[in-house]
Formats: C-alpha cells, sequence, structure tokens
C-alpha cells in the first residue's frame, strides 16, 4: 500500500470527513503506572510482595516490575479518561488499604536508598517463567545497576479502531487496508512521535531534583547544584527520568533501532538480542547460578529503553517481535512521562486529553523515513530538553536548522488547534481544547511546568525532596484509605487476588522442564536468525 501525496492541510480535510471522524470517538488508552512501597520514614520498603495484592506473576492489574518493591498498576483500554482513572483510583486504594503502614512513593526519581544492593529483585515463584522474569532482572542489574531500574514511569497506551483505520486509509493511501498497511501508518505516527518527543518531558516532566543517594558513588558529568540538605537539582531540567541516569541509559546509546517500517524494526530487535556483547561476557554463571539470561547486547526485546514502542498483545511465551510480525502494530505504547507527583494517581485527565491530540497530529502528518542523522538528531533534542529544558532562548534542531523550542513549538500549537476542534466537535465537548491551552500556557511561562512547580516548591520552603515525597504519599494515602470505590468493588479485587495466587500455582504444577532446558527453547529461535540476513532488512529500511 502506498501513501498518497497529500498535504497536512489535505490530510487534515480527511480526518474531518464524516466517515473518519465519528471513528475517533473509539480511541482507546490505558495506562501503566509504576510506584516504589516506602516505610513510613521515606526509605525503600525491602519486604515481599503482599499476598494479599495477588501474585505478580498472574495479575492482570496489580504486578511488581524491577523489585519486589516497586509496584505497577495495569488499566485495560477504555474510551473515556474518565474510567481509566477511576480504575487507577480504585487499584491505589485496594493497595493502600492492604501494604499495612507503608505508603506509595509519589515521584519518578526514587526515595532514599542508602544501598543499591539492598534493592530486592522481584520474584515470580517457582515456575520456569517466573523464574526467567527473575533472572532477567539479574541481567538488568548487573548490567546497569539497581538504582536506575527503580524510577518510576507512567506508560500510556494509545490504540485507534479498526473502523477509523478503514476509513482513514482508503482515502489517503492505495491497495488493501490490513495489518501491514495499518502498520505502516503506525510507525508513520512513531517517526513524528519521536521527532517531537522533546516536548514531552517539557510539558509532563517532573524530576528536576533528586535524592543525593542516587548518584553517590556514581560518576556523572551533569553539573549537580545542592539544596544542602541531601537534594540534588539541575536548575532547567524537567525530566532527569529521561536523561542518562535513567532510562536513555548511555549503555544502549550505541543501539540503531530502525523505525521506518515494521520488518526493519523487528529486524533491529533481533539483531540486538541475537548478538554477543563483549562487556556483558564477564556476568559468567557463578557457583552455578545464572547472572543474567544470555550475553547478547540485550537478554529479551523488551530490555530496550525506548520513548516509545509499538505493541501487539502476547499470548502466552510469545515474543513481542512474533506478536508484531503475525499480527501487526495493535497500540503504541508512549513511554516518556514522569510520575506526576500533583496526582494521586501518578497521572491527570489533561495527560489524556493532551496526548490525544498529540498522537492524532503525530498520524496525520507527513512522515518522511529517518536517516541516521534524522533519527539522531531527535535523541539530541530529547536529551537537550530534559537537562536544560526550561533554559531561557533554549534551541533545538529542526531538519538540520536551529531554532527556539519555544517558536517550534508555537508552530506546531497551531496545528494541534485544529485537531482539538475536531476532537471536541466529535466528542461534544470543549475539554481538548481548553486542555491544549493549558499545556501552551507552560511555553509561555516554564515555571507552570511540573519541574518548574516543584523546584519552585524545593526552593522556597527549603524542603528536601524526601520529606516533599513523603508528605504527599501520606496525603495520597490518608484520601485513599477513606474514599469509596468508583467501579471496583473491594470484594472483586479480593477474588482477582485468589485467582492469581491459584493460576501461578497451576502454572507451577504443570512444568515438565528443567530450567535449563526450558531457556534453550526459548530462545532457540536465535539460531534462526541469521546475522547478514536482518542486516540486510534494516540496511533496506534504515538508509
Amino acid at each position: 500500500m502506498l501513501t498518497r501525496t497529500l498535504t497536512f492541510e489535505g490530510r487534515l480535510d480527511v480526518l474531518k470527513d464524516a466517515s473518519v471522524k465519528s471513528t475517533l470517538t473509539d480511541i482507546r488508552h490505558g495506562v501503566e503506572r509504576e510506584t516504589l512501597r516506602i516505610n513510613e520514614n521515606g526509605s525503600l520498603a525491602l519486604t515481599p510482595h503482599p499476598q494479599t495484592l495477588g501474585a505478580a506473576l498472574t495479575h492482570d492489574l496489580i504486578t511488581t516490575d524491577f523489585s519486589e518493591s516497586l509496584l505497577e498498576f495495569i488499566t485495560p483500554p477504555e474510551r473515556k479518561p474518565e474510567t481509566t482513572l477511576s480504575q487507577l483510583r480504585d487499584i491505589h486504594r485496594f493497595v493502600a488499604k492492604n501494604i499495612g503502614q507503608e505508603r506509595l512513593w509519589p515521584m519518578s526519581m526514587p526515595c532514599f536508598i542508602e544501598n543499591e544492593d539492598s534493592i530486592p529483585l522481584a520474584k515470580y515463584g517457582n515456575s520456569n517463567v517466573g523464574k526467567m522474569k527473575t533472572l532477567y532482572r539479574k541481567g538488568l542489574k548487573n548490567r546497569y545497576g539497581s538504582m536506575m531500574q527503580a524510577i518510576s514511569g507512567v506508560h500510556f497506551n494509545f490504540s485507534l479502531p479498526d473502523s477509523f483505520w478503514t476509513a482513514w486509509l482508503e482515502k489517503t493511501h492505495t491497495g488493501t487496508v490490513d495489518k501491514d498497511s495499518i502498520s505502516a501508518a503506525y510507525f508513520g505516527m512513531i517517526r513524528n512521535y519521536r521527532r517531537l518527543c522533546w516536548m514531552i518531558p517539557y510539558l509532563f516532566g517532573a524530576s528536576p531534583a533528586l535524592c543525593g543517594s542516587f548518584v553517590k558513588g556514581k560518576k556523572t558529568s551533569l553539573p549537580f547544584e545542592s539544596l544542602g540538605n541531601g537534594t540534588i537539582y539541575l536548575p532547567y531540567a524537567t525530566s532527569l527520568r529521561m536523561s542518562d541516569l535513567g532510562y536513555t541509559n548511555s549503555a544502549q546509546s550505541g543501539l540503531m533501532i530502525c523505525y521506518n517500517d515494521v520488518n526493519s524494526y523487528i529486524a533491529s530487535l533481533r539483531a540486538a538480542k541475537s548478538s554477543p556483547s563483549q562487556a556483558y561476557q564477564k556476568f559468567a554463571p557463578e557457583n552455578g547460578e545464572y547472572q543474567q539470561l544470555n550475553a547478547n547486547v540485550l537478554q529479551i526485546e523488551n530490555e530496550l529503553y525506548s520513548p516509545v514502542r509499538p505493541k501487539q498483545p502476547t499470548q502466552s511465551l510469545e515474543k513481542p517481535t512474533d506478536a508484531l510480525e503475525a499480527r501487526g502494530v495493535n497500540y503504541i505504547e508512549v513511554r516518556a512521562l514522569d510520575v506526576d507527583p500533583f496526582s494521586d494517581v501518578g497521572i491527570s485527565p489533561d495527560h489524556f486529553y493532551f496526548l490525544d491530540i498529540f498522537m492524532v497530529y503525530c498520524l496525520i502528518a507527513p512522515s518522511s523515513a529517518f536517516t541516521r542523522e534524522s533519527y539522531q538528531e531527535t535523541e539530541d533534542n530529547l536529551k537537550k530538553v530534559v537537562i536544560e529544558g526550561r533554559a531561557p532562548s533554549l534551541t533545538l534542531s529542526k531538519d538540520k536548522t536551529s531554532i527556539e523550542m519555544k517558536q517550534w513549538a508555537e508552530e506546531v500549537f497551531e496545528s494541534f488547534r485544529s485537531i482539538a476542534k475536531i476532537l471536541d466537535e466529535v466528542n461534544e465537548t470543549t475539554t481538548f481544547s481548553e486542555a491544549l491551552e493549558r499545556q501552551w500556557l507552560k511555553f509561555v511561562d516554564p515555571s507552570n511546568t511540573p519541574s518548574g512547580r516543584l523546584l519552585n516548591l524545593l526552593k522556597v520552603q527549603n524542603k528536601d525532596n524526601g520529606i516533599l515525597g513523603r508528605e504527599m504519599a501520606e496525603e495520597y494515602r490518608a484520601r485513599f484509605l477513606t474514599e469509596a470505590y468508583e467501579l471496583t468493588h473491594e470484594s472483586d479485587f479480593v477474588h482477582m487476588a485468589t485467582q492469581s495466587i491459584n493460576a501461578q500455582k497451576d502454572i507451577e504444577s504443570n512444568d515438565k522442564l528443567s530450567f535449563e532446558t526450558f531457556l534453550q527453547e526459548y530462545f532457540a529461535d536465535l539460531a534462526h536468525y541469521s546475522t547478514d540476513s536482518l542486516k540486510t532488512i534494516i540496511q533496506q529500511g534504515c538508509a
């Protein structure tokens, strides 16, 4: 299927067509929110994942990420942001009532952690798949350190309905509407997302400061300043979580993942997970115990730290690239969001409304293929904004030309307003346009950004970041303990917890293979990949 040559204005006219516009009410969102369990004094809770919450391996809504201490809450795809936020609050209410005196840390950068070796790896039981998940985390610890893995974020999942793709592609493309043409359109969206990804940490980044324990004993080139109370910060930073300290870790800076089409993207990931890494050979088995899943550049595909991912729900033990290859792109995972400390659930309604506008813009704007240089330009812009995004007259690079960030934002916001108007009309509201203008005020005055607000609080009150986090955690905990459930009754959560524990027991009882044999079979497909053929696919997709 070939894209018809249409300007942005021409594609905007297609979006306004009644047959296309009417499908926009069925945009779906889901949220994955991470949060550390902390003790009353603000230190990391080192207790195991509470059994009252269920089994992290098999629970659909409540699981763990890297650590036993790092919870992850997951909501299913829904149309209305209000529904997702109610689901998320219900999960928080149930958790708050079932973790004793522990609290939920309200920030992206971790609380005070005296020794990163004390951070407990997440455990998922005695099944082969459970042991594989824990071993993967041991590999992450060895490769990147546990402290980086204690960082929390919010992932925003965005999808357009089949009815949209049928109506949109019939008017903007020639050929069949199928998984390949839908995937190609999603990848066009991803490229535009990466071109404008700098905007996400500027608008929603909330980690300009952190506890000094995070960098204790580590070398960093960042020119941190100190508040004199254990908190360090960068004056104009927006999201230290997205800096080289966190999830744009420099250890993966050499990876060239191709986003020009689904096939070269799949080949890029398969090449990384099938290529031996000299740096990781040192993590050899010790006393008969594995130290990582393998010594390749990526142990598995999920190890890739990216601000966006194309996703297709996986079946049992199915690899993400296999799912993409078989069924195409189903949704986009936006991974550049900090936890919003000013929201009790880490995300606000404005996130939803703005990101709907943002993602629809990324879809309908023309999207040329990346070269290595244009891809690197997106990386450089993102790194610049996370470190100094609120600096006066900050300049970025747009198509190799220097441009003031605010000027670029002003140009794009004009297009955003057209899309917001369409979304308002079809949803019979003014919410999208109102939310968009609140985001524009952050470009008018950087002190309106979450990072600006947070840093101002710390400075004006001469308050330690950890103390502020504890106060927020305390306030939100009191709220969760007293509020009534909105959509899910407590008995439903209890039932889900019991079901998940039983499901984990079933998986464990049905294991027939040794762990070593299980791993050999799981990674057997690596032998089928020809490095040369993968490189050819990548080179064809990414000039």
